[in-house]
């Protein structure tokens, strides 16, 4: 059953699908809610549509003939931190770990709800819009220094030693949401809020994926860490190991 729910503003969307039964069952669903829709069926023409439009998210299936999904993503994020929630046919866990390491915000199997649909497409669109508007804030924010990792919120970019870290956007955000309350345990929800700006229903595990990501370009162990440790059935928590300034 379709939930109920509209957008108080127009926001522009693109599908990058080769279904097109699939496309116009999502835009019958999603525009009602208030939402633009574009469609592509092809990866070429879904990469020239985004870069040359002025869309706010991006619903890209990773299987499609020619230029898949991942390519997409692979020349989008040369030029474009645009969100984007990859859709998975299989719903495998190397799909989801190649997506969101390459610099996707989120996926979906494509046994999804409507409902499903409409709450992850809404939280990736929040993100970026807080992270647009929180730039100007960040920026006369003092640097996190713990040890040899420095958090620098002015540019968002994070440096451990000599070497410059390559996070994608919800990887930062992550990261400095824990940084800030060194010794706080943080839930998956607590953090989904903070990096979201809002509250929503929990149902999303993707954070796992992020932090497990985020650990291995921090070359933190997670059995005994420096920066992220695991708080068993309650969620994660920095550790103020370091000096912090």
């Amino acid at each position: 059953m379709m939930h109920q729910e509209t957008v108080s503003a127009k926001i522009k969307i693109l599908i990058v699908d080769d279904d097109k039964k699939l496309c116009r069952l999502m835009a019958d669903y999603l525009e009602p809610m208030g939402y633009d829709v574009g469609v592509a069926h092809n990866g070429n023409q879904g990469l020239e549509m985004i870069l040359s439009g002025d869309y706010h998210a991006v619903i890209l299936d990773v299987m499609m003939p020619g230029m898949d999904g991942f390519e997409v993503l692979k020349r989008l994020r040369r030029e474009s931190d645009i969100p984007v929630l990859m859709l998975t046919a299989r719903g495998e866990e190397t799909d989801r770990i190649v997506g969101l390491e390459m610099g996707a915000d989120d996926y979906l199997p494509k046994t999804f709800s409507s409902r499903e649909l409409l709450a992850r497409l809404r939280a990736v669109t929040r993100r970026y819009c807080r992270s647009e508007r929180s730039v100007a804030t960040e920026a006369a924010d003092k640097l996190l220094i713990f040890g040899d990792l420095q958090i620098d919120q002015s540019s968002r970019t994070v440096r451990l030693g000599s070497k410059t870290l390559n996070l994608t956007p919800l990887e930062y955000d992550l990261l400095t949401s824990l940084a800030r309350s060194p010794g706080r345990v943080m839930t998956r929800d607590q953090l989904l809020d903070a990096v979201a700006g809002r509250s929503y229903e929990v149902f999303d595990r993707s954070v796992d994926v992020h932090i497990s990501s985020l650990r291995r370009k921090l070359m933190d162990d997670p059995r005994d860490p420096r920066f992220i440790q695991t708080v068993r059935t309650a969620g994660y928590m920095f550790k103020d190991s370091g000096t912090r300034k």
